[in-house]
């Protein structure tokens, strides 16, 4: 029996399947969370500090995932379990809405959620390889963020006809379509020397220090410092924003948060897309410090601009950066490290460091929020992200030398 290329578009499109169905999956309540414990009498405090606790422990664990990645020749696993672990600890807070159980519910949640990122990356390169990596990627994250507005277009709705179980109930449905996509992958096709940077020939020690990775590459650490400062501002932003709307918008605040995923998702669609074609013709440089202009301007509308008007220009703009980043940061920790076999790792250091600002964000933003006001909180967020920019101009001449080329360059390199 003959087997299937690599890149036979059944692969493919199952691979894209994957990243379309696995958005709902590792969101699970997401954004619906701050609304949902409100709801039951929490203060934007005491839910900005359970989501810092799950933060730093995804954060903790994405550097060894990432190495495990590495190391593992049976990827899929890092897809399928993960996503069983996501399902069932979203649903533990419908049993409860106890601090602790909610508080383990948000943690087991980012531990998963630490594993399907460098996994997904991994499977990618190992089935297209260097040479395709930044177009399929590209596609790849066209298909999640298309994944995230259908999945929240379909929470906002459900949520409103009946109620919060629904949400969960088609986080899991979503969860159950990744599992089959990841499956309709053969192991066969995925080359796992090419899922961590390597060629056929060459052989890698199997473990690896994410710390030591990251701090023996000055762009790569470079990088993570501007991601940290951006995503420390970014990370509360949009849960704050939810939050700031259900107390004014009592009767829409549902379909009010659905709305904030879809029209950010929407833009992200068509952001990743421009981002692979920005990376082919003038490189990951410019495109990084688009991103990371965003969000100033973001938190700046945000403050002044809490209602349905001004929920178009906030969530345009987070569409903006984040769309751009999603292609633009895999991008270039692969193209930084392709040839040392660390890939994964890298990935993994960087999303360790980017999930340590993530992760401090809800809590310094809910507090900020509780104690003064949400205006306040936004300018503050948006505020960070200007150490990210002037990280990106001082370390330029670093950063293009590096890994300022274009995707085309890099590939006429190797």
């Amino acid at each position: 029996m003959k087997t299937a290329s690599p890149n036979a578009p059944r692969v493919l499109w199952a691979l894209q399947a994957l990243n379309f169905f696995m958005a709902d999956m590792q969101a699970g309540i997401g954004p619906f969370l701050g609304i949902f414990l409100l709801a039951n009498g929490w203060k934007s405090g005491p839910i900005g500090t359970v989501m810092t606790i799950g933060g730093v422990a995804g954060m903790l664990m994405t550097a060894p995932a990432g190495a495990a990645i590495d190391a593992t020749t049976h990827k899929r696993r890092y897809v399928i379990i993960p996503g069983i672990c996501t399902v069932l600890a979203s649903a533990l807070i419908l049993i409860s809405q106890n601090f602790w159980l909610v508080t383990l519910s948000q943690v087991a949640t980012a531990i998963a959620g630490a594993a399907i990122g460098p996994a997904v990356v991994g499977i990618t390169l190992g089935i297209v390889k260097q040479k395709g990596f930044n177009r399929q990627n590209g596609y790849n994250q066209a298909f999640n963020h298309a994944g995230n507005v259908v999945g929240a277009g379909l929470s906002g709705y459900l949520g409103m006809k009946f109620g919060m179980p629904a949400i969960f109930a088609l986080s899991a449905l979503f969860g159950v379509l990744s599992m089959i996509s990841i499956l309709m992958i053969p192991a066969k096709s995925i080359d796992d020397k090419a899922a961590r940077g390597l060629k056929t020939d060459e052989s890698g020690d199997e473990k690896a220090s994410g710390l030591k990775v990251l701090l023996n590459c000055k762009p790569l650490l470079i990088l993570a410092a501007a991601l940290a400062c951006f995503h420390l501002g970014n990370g509360a932003l949009l849960p704050l924003y939810g939050m700031a709307a259900a107390e004014k918008m009592q009767n829409n605040a549902s379909m009010f948060v659905a709305l904030t995923v879809i029209i950010a998702q929407l833009v992200m669609i068509v952001a990743s897309i421009v981002a692979m074609k920005m990376a082919e013709s003038k490189g990951y440089w410019l495109v990084m410090l688009i991103s990371f202009v965003a969000l100033p301007l973001r938190g700046f509308i945000a403050s002044h601009m809490i209602s349905h008007i001004g929920l178009y220009p906030v969530q345009i703009l987070d569409g903006i950066g984040a769309g751009l980043q999603s292609v633009a940061v895999p991008g270039l920790v692969a193209h930084i490290l392709n040839g040392t076999g660390r890939i994964n790792v890298g990935q993994g250091a960087v999303m360790t460091v980017q999930g340590l600002g993530a992760s401090l964000s809800p809590a310094i933003g809910g507090w900020i929020a509780q104690k003064i006001d949400y205006s306040s909180a936004f300018l503050l967020l948006g505020g960070f992200a200007l150490v990210s920019i002037a990280l990106w101009l001082v370390y330029s001449k670093t950063m293009i030398r590096e890994c300022g080329h274009t995707v085309k360059e890099q590939l006429i390199k190797e």
